[in-house]
């Protein structure tokens, strides 16, 4: 559920967070996990500092902030190019516009990663940072075939690669990370 702090839409991470650890220790009570798969909204995504801590909430989709950043970017990427590139349907809460759209905030300035919701809250839960790729696709961030971050369009919308990790499949993760929150 999200929730409105100075104006601006969050997600309410913390009680996501705490409603997984809460599932899966009832889980756990009944029978043995042998694997726990992470879904949640695509283009959302946390901020993280050089230490791995979460920068603020992160904000929802449908927070005003995109309202009026897609021309912009579009100006700069042509909207056939853009689609040719990453295959994806251009909406302005896409990832690339919501980036955009924090384009030189404090925040942005000073996160050195970015993970998507499902990856912050595997984090939590691992220790692992990554992107993994189907939810990766859904960025308008990533080549559609599969040939990793579309950094030349990232570039042109003023976004920094950098922030971004690799995509790649699913991770594996033996045992859950009691470090970052998972015990």
């Amino acid at each position: 559920m999200p929730v409105t702090a100075g104006g601006t839409l969050h997600w309410d991470i913390l009680r996501l967070h705490r409603g997984m650890l809460e599932g899966l220790r009832a889980a756990a009570r009944t029978s043995p996990l042998d694997s726990v798969g992470i879904d949640g909204w695509g283009v959302d995504y946390g901020l993280l500092d050089r230490s791995g801590s979460l920068l603020g909430n992160p904000v929802h989709y449908r927070d005003a902030r995109t309202t009026g950043v897609m021309p912009s970017v579009l100006g700069r990427i042509p909207a056939g190019q853009l689609y040719a590139v990453t295959g994806i349907q251009q909406q302005p809460f896409n990832t690339i516009f919501q980036l955009a759209a924090a384009a030189g905030t404090p925040q942005l300035r000073a996160a050195s990663s970015l993970l998507l919701i499902p990856d912050l809250l595997s984090y939590w839960l691992t220790g692992e940072t990554g992107a993994e790729v189907t939810n990766a696709s859904t960025t308008q961030l990533l080549r559609h075939q599969g040939q990793g971050l579309a950094t030349r369009l990232m570039r042109q919308a003023g976004i920094q690669p950098a922030h971004l990790p690799g995509a790649a499949p699913a991770r594996r993760a033996d045992r859950a990370h009691a470090g970052r929150g998972g015990g």
